[in-house]
């Protein structure tokens, strides 16, 4: 039986590389802690408790880095701590050239860290970056520029004081200095020991070399409120877990085949006579429940809130806003609206091309918005919300619009298909179409003509739409549904000759039964139908899907009414046979992709069944 190693002093050694994917997780908290809360900050009445959390924030991704031997992230992050301490004990004063600097660090210790994960093989230079945030804190403080840090590890982690109700038992705890020792290059208050958390820094071992003393900072006496913030603070860390996604995924993938299971056993139950197995059907009835519950409960584990997305773009704004000399507003609505955790990931690159199109080619520069009556400021809005089974997400400006003839002519001019009266819809589709473009010149931020088409591709993959609205001088509004889930949901069979098919629940407003002379000719190309002074477009599911068995002719028609991107319409159907939880199975992984279908399911008597797509069938209704 093998004995842990045991360094030279006896003392056991222990393999610090288990924790460096808590590490690194922890460490882009952080990292996107102090983004936001620099984008953030008033710099002419800069809040203590913010300046405060940035402090902590780069602290303890300081602690963690020197405790892995990653000397290069514990460098820079110790020169803006320097800086942090500085602003937030008043001997330097915020500014914009402060804040620029200190968003600069974050995004090199992004690509340090990247490094150290094997993401990528070299990190941008920081001596450059390291010499600007010592001449911040010279121009803050007309003195010498502060200590250097020297060999990673030793000598600039200083110990921080534990809160005096935690007991850590000393794994990772902070050694106290010893009675006469020198305080460290950049001492901290009683406020830099708060939110270490896992990660706390090492103490100095004995004989190292220290940089030269500073004055010590007198830690405030903490308030009575510090010991029930830092017991809140340790019950939220102990309320959560990490799991990887892809226990998460394996986890759901097996709830779905339970589902199925019990769609099966349901379906032989049906043949079961109650009178005699009163009990068992009983048992079946808990069986449903309480699958549906589990179902629900692992459903809610993938689902993520949007903030998440958004959260990338007022970082992204500011700086393009800079680069193209524009003002603008960032608004966000719905932050927590949740979303299936593979559509997030799929959603991020379109998203961030549309609210890019509208800084650069909505939002006006200054002057022209002052000369337009607006104020110097735009406005970018964007909201999530759910409405149905979708999700629905949309990038709205306050600029200057779509100019229809400028596209017209722009898509003449590259020989692009345009009806006689085209509508201010059809005019706006045309940006999608690839390579269209009406930017005057080509610029690293706009002008070649990519990103819509993509947008609308990568969208419509994820079984989406994108649709845009446009007035002159008002601004833009672009609108993106998106499926809730790809994995679970509930649906209503119905019969098409002898097969059947799906229809997703969410989707479906009514269904009723009507004369089949009321389906009325529309000048030869269609039918609607009158439901309560409504007229809807017809479509015939048998003419869609042709069946092997066509169903004989009847005097009423069964009608499903269906709703998608706020279009309704009228399905003709053969028969509604029920309404059941389904698992939806990618059609176009395991087969090809059809139009019409958006996936397919097992049913509970063993047959495959296909999942309609509501919103491509209104479209062919439509067209």
């Amino acid at each position: 039986m093998s004995t842990p190693t045991q360094s030279a002093s006896g003392a056991r050694s222990v393999d610090l590389s288990q924790f460096h994917t808590v590490f690194f997780e922890e460490a882009d908290e952080h990292l996107a802690s102090m983004e936001s809360l620099l984008l953030e900050i008033d710099v002419e009445a800069a809040s203590q408790e913010d300046l405060n959390a940035i402090f902590r924030a780069a602290h303890s991704i300081k602690g963690g880095a020197g405790m892995f031997g990653f000397a290069d992230v514990s460098e820079l992050t110790h020169e803006a701590e320097t800086l942090l301490d500085l602003a937030r004990n008043g001997s330097v004063r915020p500014t914009v050239e402060i804040v620029d600097a200190l968003l600069e660090t974050r995004d090199l210790l992004k690509n340090q860290l990247a490094v150290h994960r094997g993401e990528q093989d070299v990190a941008p230079d920081a001596s450059a970056l390291v010499l600007r945030l010592r001449a911040l804190c010279e121009g803050g403080t007309g003195a010498a520029s502060p200590n250097p840090p020297v060999e990673a590890g030793y000598g600039f982690f200083e110990p921080a004081p534990a809160p005096a109700d935690e007991a850590d038992y000393g794994f990772f705890d902070d050694a106290a200095p010893a009675p006469g020792a020198a305080p460290s290059a950049a001492p901290v208050t009683a406020e830099a020991g708060d939110g270490y958390g896992f990660f706390s820094p090492l103490p100095e071992p004995d004989g190292a070399t220290t940089a030269s003393p500073a004055p010590p900072v007198v830690a405030a006496p903490p308030s009575p409120a510090r010991p029930a913030a830092a017991r809140a603070d340790r019950q939220a860390e102990t309320a959560s877990i990490r799991v990887p996604v892809s226990k998460v995924d394996q986890l759901i993938n097996l709830v779905g085949e339970l589902v199925i299971t019990q769609a099966m056993l349901a379906q032989n139950a049906t043949q079961v006579e109650a009178a005699r197995h009163q009990q068992l059907l009983a048992r079946m009835a808990d069986l449903e429940r309480n699958t549906r519950d589990l179902q629900e409960s692992v459903m809610s584990i993938r689902m993520m809130p949007i903030a998440m997305v958004f959260n990338r773009f007022p970082r992204m704004l500011r700086d393009l806003a800079t680069k193209l000399g524009k003002k603008v507003e960032l608004k966000m609505v719905g932050e927590g609206t949740e979303l299936d955790k593979g559509l997030i990931e799929k959603i991020i690159d379109p998203m961030t091309h549309l609210v890019r199109n509208s800084l650069d080619h909505g939002i006006e520069l200054p002057d022209a918005r002052a000369a337009a009556g607006k104020s110097e400021t735009g406005t970018i809005t964007l909201s999530a919300s759910h409405r149905g089974g979708n999700i629905v997400i949309e990038v709205a400006d306050d600029g200057a619009g779509l100019r229809r003839d400028r596209i017209l002519a722009k898509a003449r001019e590259r020989g692009i298909a345009v009806p006689p009266s085209p509508s201010d819809g059809e005019v706006w589709n045309l940006i999608f179409e690839p390579g269209f473009s009406t930017a005057e010149v080509v610029t690293d931020v706009s002008g070649r003509g990519v990103g819509m088409d993509v947008v609308r591709r990568n969208i419509s993959t994820l079984g989406g739409s994108v649709d845009i609205e446009s007035a002159a001088g008002a601004g833009t509004r672009m609108t993106v549904r998106l499926p809730l889930t790809l994995a679970i949901m509930d649906g209503m069979s119905i019969a098409i000759g002898g097969e059947v098919y799906i229809l997703p629940l969410a989707s479906v407003v009514e269904s009723l039964q009507a004369d089949a002379r009321a389906l009325r000719p529309v000048s030869g190309q269609g039918r609607v139908l009158d439901v309560r002074g409504e007229y809807l477009p017809v479509l015939k599911l048998a003419e869609v899907f042709p069946p092997a068995t066509p169903a004989p002719p009847r005097g009423t028609e069964m009608i499903v009414i269906v709703e998608a991107d706020g279009v309704k319409a009228a399905l003709v159907v053969d028969e509604l046979v029920g309404q059941h939880q389904v698992v939806v199975k990618s059609l176009e992984t395991n087969y090809r992709r059809q139009p019409g279908i958006s996936g397919a399911t097992i049913m509970g008597d063993g047959h495959v069944a296909l999942i309609l797509d509501v919103a491509a069938l209104i479209k062919k209704t439509r067209h």
